[in-house]
């Protein structure tokens, strides 16, 4: 019997209908539309509106989307997998409601949470209860509404961030396709430079938290940037050393959509040429979990079977790293 490996099979997205240009930013902070494109490569980014909608509301538009998509019968589902750094409250976990709401009447579920990395170690965690032999079909779920944490008046953070979803399918592979390798990486030095202040157990919420603003999230952007640059180049670049992977057996990048001049960086250290970059950070901003599946979302359709694809991402804490993943098939 071949070994099994862990292989994304179908994707699913959703982002919200409401646009938030970089035109309408300038109506609510000191800032503009050159300013931020040239510093982010940002242009807009979507923004969930409606009463009682959150986390899971994506989460679920996202798995019905891949669901609609591959065929997949929920009841099949063991596993429900959901990176998220807002869920939907503390205790109960999102991917719990998210199983039940979408027929995954089989299937555990819980949440991970690694910030921008979430999606990143979410696959590793997939990938593992695959290749156990254990389970037949994890569904993970990257999703985050960052409009429910941000200070739209700090102009350092709201420009940044945006609210999506995407879900993938992994199945058991007997080709050597899908999951190959993993690099990743945490330091807690990052702690106080990307957080939220109060709402945990260290500051519990108060009315003074409410009043002097720190249940939103605060970012040393200088530090972040510096660490997050050298971060995930260093592990893109090792992944592909360890793998005797070249500029040449690289098919694809898909790395954070967190700044343009981040994901330069990376694909610099790997030599990749331009066209191999896969971005769509203009149309979205950071959607921080949902920033890996909303690119393989977007760009499955130039994705051949067996085709060498490297993933990056950096977060708060701080996470990093990259896996390196064969494409296991071709869009029909």
């Amino acid at each position: 019997m071949n070994k099994i490996t862990a292989a994304i099979t179908a994707v699913g997205a959703y982002v919200p209908e409401f646009v938030l240009s970089n035109k309408v930013l300038e109506t609510m902070v000191e800032t503009n539309d050159e300013w931020i494109t040239t510093r982010t490569g940002i242009k807009e980014r979507r923004i969930l509106k409606g009463e009682k909608l959150g986390t899971s509301f994506l989460c679920i538009k996202a798995a019905e989307d891949l669901i609609k998509k591959s065929g997949v019968n929920p009841a099949d589902i063991d596993l429900v997998l959901v990176a998220t750094t807002t869920p939907d409250m503390p205790v109960a976990a999102t991917s719990v409601f998210v199983a039940t709401q979408i027929g995954a009447v089989n299937a555990f579920a819980f949440d991970i949470q690694a910030a921008c990395s979430g999606f990143l170690y979410g696959m590793s965690s997939a990938s593992a209860y695959i290749e156990s032999g254990r389970y037949k079909k994890v569904l993970l779920i990257g999703a985050d509404k960052m409009s429910s944490i941000i200070d739209y008046t700090d102009r350092a953070t709201c420009i940044i961030f945006g609210d999506g979803a995407g879900a993938v399918l992994f199945e058991p592979n007997y080709e050597g396709l899908g999951f190959q390798d993993e690099f990743l990486k945490s330091d807690g030095v990052g702690r106080e430079y990307l957080k939220i202040d109060a709402g945990g157990s260290i500051l519990p919420a108060s009315k003074e938290t409410v009043e002097n603003r720190q249940h939103y999230v605060f970012q040393d952007g200088k530090t972040v940037f510096k660490y997050a640059v050298t971060g995930m180049a260093d592990v893109s670049a090792k992944i592909m050393e360890r793998n005797n992977l070249t500029k040449d057996s690289v098919n694809w990048l898909v790395a954070h959509q967190a700044n343009r001049r981040i994901i330069d960086a990376t694909a610099n250290r790997m030599e990749l040429d331009e066209s191999k970059v896969l971005v769509n950070i203009e149309k979205y901003g950071n959607t921080t979990s949902a920033t890996l599946p909303l690119l393989l979302n977007d760009f499955e359709h130039l994705f051949k079977k067996g085709d060498n694809i490297i993933f990056a991402a950096f977060g708060g804490g701080f996470t990093w790293g990259s896996i390196y993943l064969k494409w296991a098939y071709n869009k029909q």
